[in-house]
C-alpha cells in the first residue's frame, strides 16, 4: 500500500523560506515520477513542480526561480525548498506519483502539509 506524508509546513513571513518534505513507502520510490502540488482555499489544486526519476525538473511559471524540486531515493523522499516566499504561495501542499507534468496523479491525496506566508 502507497503512502506519501507530506511535512514541513509552517506559518513564515514574506520572502521567508520553507522546505517541504514528502516521504514515500509502498512503492519503488526510485522509479517514479513524483509531482508537489498545491491548493489554496476556493481554488482548484495546481501542479507547482515535476521531478522525472532521472531528476529532470518543470516547474509552473508561478514558482520558477523561487523553488526547487529535489529527491533522496537512498531515502525515499522528495523535497521542495521554497525561497522568497509570497502570501499567494500560502495553500495545503500535497505530493503524488504522476509521470509527466500533463499526466494525472497515481495514487489517493494524502493530508497535504499547511503553508501560511504572512506577516
Amino acid at each position: 500500500q502507497v503512502q506519501l506524508v507530506e511535512s514541513g509546513g509552517d506559518l513564515v513571513q514574506p520572502g521567508g523560506s520553507l522546505r517541504l518534505s514528502c516521504a514515500a513507502s509502498g512503492m519503488i520510490f526510485s522509479t517514479y515520477a513524483m509531482a508537489w502540488y498545491r491548493q489554496a482555499p476556493g481554488k482548484q489544486r495546481e501542479l507547482v513542480a515535476h521531478i522525472t526519476s532521472g531528476g529532470s525538473t518543470n516547474y509552473a511559471d508561478s514558482v520558477k526561480g523561487r523553488f526547487t524540486i529535489s529527491r533522496d531515493n537512498a531515502k525515499n523522499t522528495m523535497y521542495l525548498q521554497m525561497n522568497s516566499l509570497k502570501p499567494e504561495d500560502s495553500a495545503v501542499y500535497y505530493c503524488n506519483s504522476q509521470f509527466l507534468p500533463s499526466s494525472f496523479p497515481l495514487w489517493n491525496w494524502g493530508q497535504g502539509t499547511q503553508v501560511t506566508v504572512s506577516s
